[in-house]
């Protein structure tokens, strides 16, 4: 199992955003705890589960064990997490 981290690409309100996503949605809680973020910031949609995390907060996930991704040299591995992040948006999945 693991918690992977994408590429802080994401620009809004003026800062650089990443998703946090995991294998689990316990693992993505559990993880998500550990870098103090609220669970009212887990975003459960059909999209994907995730926590939109700021870049200076990516940094540290890294340093916690979080596997970076990137979209644009890990397209297969994205895709993947983020089909299973889906599932787990739409129940599908733990």
């Amino acid at each position: 199992m693991a918690v992977y981290v994408d590429d802080a690409v994401t620009l809004w309100r003026g800062r650089r955003w990443a998703h946090l996503m995991a294998d689990t949605l316990d693992e993505l809680h559990a993880f998500a705890t550990r870098l103090g973020m609220p669970r009212r910031a887990f975003q459960n949609k059909t999209s994907g589960a995730h926590y939109d995390i700021p870049a200076d907060l990516r940094e540290i996930a890294l340093s916690l064990g979080a596997v970076a991704i990137s979209r644009h040299q890990d397209r297969a591995q994205v895709r993947a997490v983020i089909a299973r992040a889906r599932a787990q948006g739409r129940g599908e999945a733990d």
